[in-house]
């Protein structure tokens, strides 16, 4: 017994990857960053909460005690934080490029987002001869921005190794805000109109 006892003190608490709150942090950014005309999502079922909270434990008892592992600590799970000086100067620089040089360019069919986080040129011909430079300059832009805050998202939220999860999820993000008509590459690279 004691030997168990001694055994189950030695738990490691892993933090996981929060991937809800990861999503919804990206939604609310990408939606900032796209602006206008933000596609109807289904309404987020209430929690009613009902017989499932009067079965739960009660409201005293915390097993980890026993394992002598404080609550605080075993119930850290992280929360994605994007509310930096650092983050929100970003968002602001990609809000302003995608209103003042991006959008036209998504409208036509010229630019998409990649799978990777990324916009890509996805037809050059699309745009006119004496723009490309600019619009090359400003997807070069708002890519090198891109990059930049997921990296601080993780770095904000005291996990860098969380940065490729974090690109994954504004990935799709990016393509599920896509407005109709504007073009997107799915996880295998093909392009998909919305």
């Amino acid at each position: 017994m004691a030997a168990a006892l001694a055994l189950s003190a030695c738990v490691t608490i892993n933090v996981y990857f929060p991937a809800a709150e990861a999503k919804e942090a990206a939604k609310e950014f990408v939606e900032k960053v796209i602006g206008e005309d933000a596609p109807q999502s289904a309404p987020a079922k209430p929690d009613g909460g009902g017989m499932a909270d009067a079965h739960g434990p009660s409201p005293g008892f915390d097993p980890l005690t026993l394992l002598g592992i404080s609550p605080a600590y075993a119930q850290s799970s992280p929360d994605i934080t994007i509310k930096t000086p650092a983050i929100q100067a970003i968002q602001s620089r990609m809000a302003s490029r995608f209103d003042g040089s991006l959008r036209a360019h998504f409208d036509s069919g010229a630019l998409g987002f990649g799978n990777d986080g990324e916009i890509e040129v996805r037809d050059a011909s699309k745009i006119a001869l004496g723009e490309r430079v600019a619009v090359n300059q400003a997807v070069a832009e708002q890519n090198r921005d891109a990059k930049a805050v997921y990296r601080e998202i993780a770095v904000a939220n005291k996990h860098p190794e969380w940065e490729a999860q974090i690109r994954s999820v504004f990935a799709r993000q990016w393509a599920d805000s896509a407005r109709g008509g504007w073009w997107y590459q799915d996880s295998g690279g093909a392009w998909k109109q919305k």
